[in-house]
């Protein structure tokens, strides 16, 4: 039998390791994981009876293939969830699907709301036209924002820079109030410093033209009409968080024969003579093992892969160690009420604001992001009537100042932001909290990534290697995305294509057509 090893269990990983033993009885599969919980940066985190969803992760799809899988793994909602019931909401149900109140294997149907926040108000993510838009601008600013608009659509820019891509489909005014901080934040660079396939990747077809598009289609009931990522209005979501489908999935591959060994960092990546992948070593427990194997797939950071692996060439290697990636830093936060209030036709139960997540654009604070958990499942939350369990998210570089905070002295300035934003009157209202960092969350476009084609090159030169996944792949992939480059990986394997295009070309086409995750 032959032996494939898979590094990280995340979504690619263990899409991998299960397509590999379902479709085939051919492979030993192994899969290597660093930590001690499944599910990569969509692991789900439990503290005291309360979950934290890292990052955040929307699951929404156009690939028919990708929806069939979640749907094998944890049925459609088909009964009232919790709040539902309480609120006596209408939801999309599936007929014949499960009951979220009878069992845990539900995907639950949720409504979509992303804002932004932005000198005390609301806006729309993306950018609407409705009259609460105007009127929260002013009519000024408005103005402003539409000769900008019109300038931009006159003489567009060359597209050399992130910078260029926002100011192109908004315009500058826009771009100034809406991307330019934010993401600057985010990245820890300056928009013009990023490269334009961040936006090409992860915007795609948004913008003002594709909002007004949508609006006059809404407006005479296109029900067929084109829908841009950015723009989706309904998402499904796992009834205990996005964790809970890649505990589930691990459960599978093991009753399948496959075996997963947590806490186990794969240290090497050992090649023959003939640039074959032979095996690797990983470390467990302070003890270092080797492992052979025939295939290796890879969703490990392309910096780590290169990084461990003998016999790459020089320029390689400086290609591979300089490519950059993006941390975070998240505190889970335990309230009785929110600040804010809920101006939306939206019933939340405890009447607080109906967000899945909101983009904070205030030079006030470091914050980047708030999630409100309560709004992505009810069965996140101990309390959900009662508390409201938010997840404050700081971007951040392993190693910097903030990483490097006490967990305490973080979760303190945390609190103080949360006061000076509006979303709680005094820090004494906070009731309990938890502290995450996720190591390399976003692959970044900058530093040496303009010869990622060069490294890719290399990496297609190792016959039994197949690098998926968003890190596997340095790409910032969306959750389907993932698991599509693992599909493909898969489909190349058992087939003997020795070709891996097809591989690195999921989400690179312009319009989407896979799906929104995070």
């Amino acid at each position: 039998m032959k032996k494939a090893i898979i590094v990280g269990a995340g979504p690619a990983g263990l899409t991998a390791a299960y397509e590999l033993l379902e479709k085939s009885d051919e492979y030993q599969v192994t899969v290597f994981e660093e930590s001690d919980i499944l599910g990569g940066i969509s692991k789900t985190v439990e503290h005291n009876g309360n979950r934290m969803d890292m990052g955040g992760h929307r699951f929404f799809s156009k690939v028919d293939e990708v929806n069939k899988w979640w749907e094998k793994m944890m049925p459609s909602q088909g009964a009232p969830s919790f709040d539902d019931i309480k609120l006596n909401k209408t939801v999309t149900l599936k007929e014949g699907g499960a009951d979220p109140e009878q069992t845990d294997r539900v995907m639950l149907k949720r409504h979509r709301l992303s804002r932004i926040f932005f000198k005390g108000k609301f806006f729309d993510y993306p950018i609407s036209l409705k009259p609460e838009t105007i009127k929260n601008m002013g009519v000024t600013t408005t103005a402003k924002v539409g000769v900008s608009y019109m300038a931009s659509m006159a003489h567009k820019r060359d597209e050399d820079s992130l910078e260029n891509f926002y100011i192109n489909r908004f315009g500058k005014e826009l771009y100034s109030m809406f991307f330019e901080h934010y993401t600057e934040n985010l990245w820890g660079r300056h928009p013009r410093d990023i490269s334009a396939e961040w936006g090409a990747q992860r915007v795609k077809g948004l913008s003002i033209t594709a909002v007004l598009r949508d609006v006059a289609q809404k407006a005479f009931k296109k029900d067929n009409r084109k829908v841009e990522t950015s723009l989706i209005e309904e998402f499904s979501y796992p009834k205990l968080g996005p964790g809970q489908l890649w505990e589930l999935t691990g459960e599978e591959v093991e009753k399948m024969g496959g075996t997963i060994l947590k806490n186990s960092r794969v240290v090497e990546i050992i090649k023959d003579d003939s640039n074959n992948i032979t095996g690797v070593v990983y470390e467990n427990d302070g003890n270092k093992v080797k492992e052979d194997c025939d295939i290796l797939i890879s969703s490990m950071p392309l910096k780590d892969l290169v990084g461990d692996m003998n016999g790459v060439p020089e320029n390689i290697g400086a290609i591979a160690a300089g490519l950059p990636y993006r941390d975070y830093m998240t505190v889970g936060v335990l309230v009785p009420s929110l600040k804010l209030k809920n101006e939306t036709d939206i019933k939340t139960l405890g009447a607080y604001v109906p967000d899945d997540w909101v983009y904070v654009h205030d030079r006030r604070v470091k914050m980047g992001r708030f999630q409100i958990y309560n709004n992505w499942s009810p069965y996140l939350v101990k309390d959900a009537q009662n508390t409201v369990w938010l997840g404050l998210e700081y971007f951040c570089n392993e190693g910097d100042e903030l990483w490097n905070m006490d967990d305490e002295d973080f979760a303190n300035l945390a609190f103080s932001e949360m006061v000076t934003v509006g979303l709680i009157g005094s820090v004494s209202e906070v009731l309990d909290h938890h502290v995450e960092r996720v190591k390399k969350a976003y692959p970044a476009y900058f530093d040496t990534y303009d010869k990622i084609d060069e490294l890719r090159a290399y990496l297609d030169t190792i016959p039994n290697l197949y690098c998926v996944g968003r890190n596997g792949q340095h790409r910032y992939n969306n959750l389907d995305h993932s698991m599509c480059t693992s599909f493909e990986a898969v489909k190349n394997i058992l087939s003997g294509k020795t070709d891996k295009s097809n591989i690195w070309s999921v989400n690179t086409e312009k319009e989407y057509h896979e799906g929104e995750g995070k």
